[in-house]
């Protein structure tokens, strides 16, 4: 029999609907491999193992009768831990919230669960989802499992999501991403991740850290699943007004319609300079796989600031507006928070409220700016990370890996990562596509092609 914990969320719902299984048969596969698993890994904050099974039974039993509530009836899931679940400890990453629990669920989870998936637990996260190293001095760091043998960066802040679908644990796991904690996570860890524009998903019910910034989006293994998850996640939300302004979008009816005739635009030489060259040469590689599909490639028009510059405003913004949000932690010697995580925050101390004001304007000028560059192309491509995972003990924490995924956060647009090779050492590469706001159905699209040319969504890390 397939071992069940390996199929994606497409592959599941198909054999959930043909009752080639159950889904007691598919919870039961993944709780197995998280009790195997989980020790080495620290994927999870809690496994709801027991709530998980009765789910599984009383969804087999509405399937059965007729009752089933669609494609993702069955299906299991885990949650971020910023994502409010009634009755559940949530504790954005912060030890000092490890009793915490919550009085409500989050308007995105509602709508997953409303749709029968099964929640598995809630995965580890770093601190209030402030930094790309996937790192977390007090709750611990979850283990990248491309390498058993050293422990590398998971990628953050969305670690422990991410390192739970590498390692089969679960189908599909919620993402956060502010400036990359969807697209770094994913591709440090094999993975496909939908950073999603704002007011796309609402983000009522998820633990803010940039109310302007913060995006919710599904880490998955292949495309079409990050494009099911959209579906299910996105829609209107009186709670967050944001998503009320942004038409539901439907990427599935032109997921397979190729590449053919769209031109993408590769980076200015300017910019490969902060891609070591194993990044870039799996992105060249792309670049060709792409162009033989039928894409025109183009240069990036040049003009304007560069992405490390307007990614260097992000953490501007951040610190901004989540300092007032935990200003009470922060500033107490005595809370037990990360200390690469409270100096951060601690920088909006001293933003003054017109500094703050005029990155915000700044933004705009800039927003702009960009949308002249990208007139008459379809997307941009680059690398999503600079390189590949690194060890932990090479770590600089007044350092960022997310140059290259901020400043697609700060233009308001949005972007897919997938897998696009591997390294000679055996570690995931990745590719970003980069779409206009509001365009996930395009970088979907453009994404599968590229997936349907390769295997590298296929691969898996092998563990012992």
């Amino acid at each position: 029999m397939t071992d069940l914990s390996s199929l994606s969320v497409h592959e599941l719902s198909a054999g959930l609907a043909a009752r080639r299984f159950s889904p007691v048969d598919v919870v039961g596969a993944c709780l197995a491999r998280i009790e195997k698993y989980e020790p080495r890994l620290q994927a999870f904050v809690n496994v709801h193992a027991n709530e998980a099974r009765m789910a599984a039974e009383a969804a087999d039993k509405a399937i059965k009768s007729g009752h089933g509530l669609g494609p993702l009836h069955g299906v299991p899931m885990a949650l971020k831990d910023l994502a409010e679940f009634k009755g559940h400890v949530t504790t954005g990453g912060c030890a000092a919230w490890k009793t915490r629990v919550s009085d409500y669920t989050a308007t995105l989870a509602q709508k997953l669960i409303g749709a029968g998936m099964i929640v598995l637990g809630k995965t580890h996260t770093v601190e209030f989802a402030y930094g790309a190293w996937g790192t977390n001095q007090h709750m611990g760091t979850p283990w990248n499992p491309w390498d058993m043998q050293v422990q590398r960066t998971p990628g953050g802040s969305s670690a422990g999501s991410a390192v739970a679908l590498a390692a089969r644990m679960v189908p599909f796991a919620l993402g956060t991403d502010t400036g990359g904690s969807v697209r770094i996570p994913a591709a440090w860890c094999g993975l496909t991740g939908l950073k999603t524009t704002i007011g796309r998903i609402s983000t009522h019910g998820i633990l803010p850290l940039s109310p302007t910034l913060d995006t919710p989006g599904p880490i998955t293994r292949s495309v079409e699943d990050c494009a099911i998850l959209l579906v299910a996640m996105q829609g209107p939300d009186p709670l967050d007004p944001l998503t009320l302004t942004l038409p539901p979008s439907d990427p599935l009816p032109t997921l397979r319609r190729g590449v053919k005739g769209l031109r993408l635009a590769c980076m200015p030489d300017s910019e490969r300079a902060m891609f070591d060259a194993q990044m870039l040469a799996a992105y060249d590689r792309s670049l060709k796989e792409l162009g033989a599909l039928g894409a025109e490639i183009v240069p990036l028009r040049e003009g304007g600031p560069s992405f490390r510059e307007n990614g260097d405003l992000v953490a501007q913004i951040i610190s901004s507006e989540i300092y007032p949000i935990r200003a009470d932690l922060v500033d107490d010697p005595s809370s037990k928070l990360d200390d690469a995580v409270r100096a951060r925050i601690r920088m909006g101390a001293s933003i003054t409220a017109r500094q703050y004001r005029d990155v915000l304007a700044v933004r705009e000028r800039a927003k702009a700016e960009f949308a002249a560059r990208i007139d008459g192309v379809d997307a941009v491509l680059t690398p999503s990370t600079m390189t590949a995972a690194l060890p932990l003990t090479e770590i600089d924490q007044s350092t960022t890996p997310a140059l290259s995924t901020r400043w697609v956060n700060f233009l308001d647009l949005c972007a897919l990562s997938l897998p696009n090779g591997m390294t000679p050492g055996g570690l995931p590469t990745s590719l970003q596509i980069v779409c206009r706001g509001g365009n996930e159905a395009l970088a979907l699209r453009i994404g599968w092609a590229l997936e349907q040319a390769t295997d590298w969504q296929k691969r898996a890390p092998e563990l012992p």
